[in-house]
């Protein structure tokens, strides 16, 4: 009796599709990878949240989107920062840090200007002097866990000088704002002021 032969393509296309499905399993597995790492980065990193409102012209204008990040985050004076107080408004707000912790706040509205710890802020990035008052009446002392915060557009701005905002509980940040990468025209990032 003869032996059955197989054709000798037969053992090659049998490689080929086992290295198809190989590659095919590297590609989903790496693409699995990245959208995990992708949510985890926004989750606990990096956030984009769109500009609502006229508060902080001219640093920032309505839709302008902005990166953010909490991730190592502590407020420092300055720093421009997004949260969420629902007892407020159920959106994400964003305002200017203008003192921490412990730091004591005055506002002088005849000058239009901030003091932080008797000392004037030189506030190039702010739209106008500081005249409208709100609830703002007396020198504050910032509470710990706390920031008092503007916006830069002052008198279109309600921040820390209402009794409805008040301070902000440093709980509430979503974190700080690095990055206008929208609209495109306006990309540039938001450092700190130099307060010296």
């Amino acid at each position: 009796m003869d032996e059955m032969k197989l054709p000798e393509h037969m053992p090659e296309n049998g490689a080929a599709a086992k290295k198809t499905r190989t590659e095919i399993y590297d590609w989903l597995r790496c693409i699995v990878t990245a959208i995990i790492v992708c949510v985890l980065v926004f989750i606990f990193g990096a956030r984009i949240v769109g500009v609502v409102g006229s508060s902080m012209v001219p640093t920032l204008h309505e839709g302008d989107r902005i990166i953010t990040s909490n991730l190592f985050y502590k407020p420092k004076q300055g720093d421009i920062v997004v949260f969420r107080k629902d007892s407020f408004d159920d959106r994400a707000l964003v305002k200017r840090v203008i003192a921490t912790e412990g730091q004591t706040v005055d506002i002088d509205f005849e000058q239009g200007i901030v003091y932080v710890d008797g000392a004037p802020l030189k506030e190039d990035y702010v739209n106008a002097p500081t005249v409208r008052e709100l609830d703002f009446d007396d020198e504050i002392t910032v509470p710990p866990g706390c920031v008092f915060v503007m916006g830069d557009n002052r008198n279109e701005s309600t921040d820390s000088r209402s009794e409805a905002l008040g301070c902000v509980d440093t709980r509430y940040l979503i974190g700080r704002g690095y990055i206008v990468f929208l609209p495109i025209r306006d990309f540039k990032l938001l450092g700190r002021p130099d307060y010296e």
